[in-house]
């Protein structure tokens, strides 16, 4: 383990953060950790998520972890119960299971941190959230499971640059010029995303408009070009993708209000 130094007379960012987790000693370990980094301040533990979800009911956190298989109450069901609420905390899974990575990313948690938890892992969960709360109105960066020679890996979305259809699949394109097939249709990452910048510009794609590097219009066609305008140093230039007629209106709207906001 890491030791880590709180600076003096700074304020945590995660003020109160709870931990959730039937095993006594996987509870003890991660409030230790979580107590010695300098941005979260007390943590709370209980060992059952239904024991957390009254503390959840009674007082404000800026935080969940939360482990998933647990007697009665699941920690899947328990995120579900947070995504009613009016104003959900961000959730960590911590789990020694990677089978429900997909449940996760549907429930839209910050992070999927695998058991046994490292320092420098938890880490990171933490720097994720704390992300999130520092862009006043902005949607924290999600991390989506995608599937790799049977082992699961995390993109971030805000790496991802297009989505294109493929049936009832998805194909995420990222800034690194891989690709990802996930399985979820492009209608539903269009509404589930569309508050993250994610707009559709044809029937089978979507583009993020943080990626958007050139607008094109020539004889009535209307491309647009993702990454670096020319490419990044090093590399080629973003593929071009085509706008259809009937999106094409409506995405320079959206590029000139992000412009000018």
């Amino acid at each position: 383990m890491t030791g880590q130094v709180t600076g003096q007379g700074a304020a945590p960012v995660l003020a109160r953060v709870l931990v959730v987790d039937d095993e006594r000693p996987a509870l003890d370990e991660l409030r230790y950790l979580l107590e010695r980094d300098p941005r979260v301040g007390e943590v709370l533990t209980r060992d059952s998520a239904t024991a957390g979800l009254k503390v959840l009911q009674e007082t404000e956190v800026d935080a969940v972890f939360l482990d998933i298989q647990m007697p009665g109450l699941t920690g899947l069901e328990l995120a579900q119960v947070l995504g009613r609420f009016r104003t959900p905390p961000p959730v960590v899974f911590v789990t020694a299971h990677e089978a429900h990575a997909v449940d996760a990313f549907d429930l839209r948690a910050v992070d999927y941190v695998l058991k046994p938890v490292r320092a420098e892992r938890l880490a990171e969960a933490v720097r994720r959230v704390v992300d999130g709360a520092d862009r006043t109105g902005a949607v924290a960066d999600l991390q989506v499971p995608v599937e790799l020679g049977g082992v699961t890996r995390f993109v971030a979305r805000s790496e991802i640059t297009h989505v294109e259809a493929q049936g009832d699949y998805a194909r995420l394109h990222t800034t690194s010029g891989g690709s990802h097939l996930v399985r979820t249709p492009l209608s539903t990452l269009e509404e589930e995303w569309a508050e993250a910048g994610f707009v559709r510009i044809h029937r089978s794609l979507l583009v993020a408009l943080a990626h958007v590097a050139e607008v094109r219009t020539e004889a009535g066609r209307c491309t647009v070009r993702v990454g670096p305008a020319g490419g990044a140093e090093g590399s080629g230039p973003g593929p071009e993708l085509v706008v259809s007629r009937r999106h094409t209106r409506e995405l320079r709207d959206l590029l000139l209000r992000r412009a000018g906001s």
